[in-house]
């Protein structure tokens, strides 16, 4: 891959990325990441999420680090590929969908379960934003008042509250 391709293919602000040498490191030895963050499922699953959002021609890596890796540590792993096509998915909506079709190419329960609860996670977060976007505005609007509220209303008025 020519640095060219490398600097099109990254999802995440030059910041979030993940080092070349990590990044090198890991392509040659997956379970390497295994051994560094032993029994850590949270580092697991942002490091790695943080490597396939820089560039997602890790995934082959990815494929070797699940062959590798014990049943507790895949959940992990699916959660890594959702999080990184989460990240993805409103830079490189094209990038995104080479995540998912990856995730669901794979074969495997357990990295399945972790790539649908980081799912559930993300979109339970985002069924919340959305309640909460349409009762702002009119908490705002209802210090205006009249035909085009351009009227200040009573600022002391009790505020209907919800059922």
């Amino acid at each position: 891959m020519s640095s060219v391709d490398a600097c099109r293919a990254q999802c995440v602000e030059f910041s979030d990325r993940a080092s070349q040498l990590e990044l090198d490191t890991f392509v040659k030895s997956p379970s390497s990441l295994l051994e560094r963050l032993r029994n850590d499922k949270e580092k697991l699953r942002f490091r790695l999420a943080t490597y396939i959002a820089t560039t997602p021609s890790v995934l082959p890596s990815v494929q070797t680090l699940i062959s590798a890796s014990a049943s507790t540590d895949r959940s992990a792993i699916g959660a890594a590929l959702r999080i990184a096509e989460g990240r993805c998915t409103s830079t490189k909506p094209d990038a995104a969908r080479k995540i998912r079709d990856f995730a669901q190419r794979i074969g495997d329960l357990n990295v399945q379960a972790g790539y649908s609860a980081a799912g559930e996670d993300a979109s339970g977060a985002q069924a919340q934003s959305q309640d909460k976007s349409p009762a702002q505005p009119s908490r705002g609007g209802a210090l205006l008042d009249g035909e085009f509220k351009t009227k200040l209303a009573n600022p002391f008025k009790p505020v209907p509250l919800p059922n």
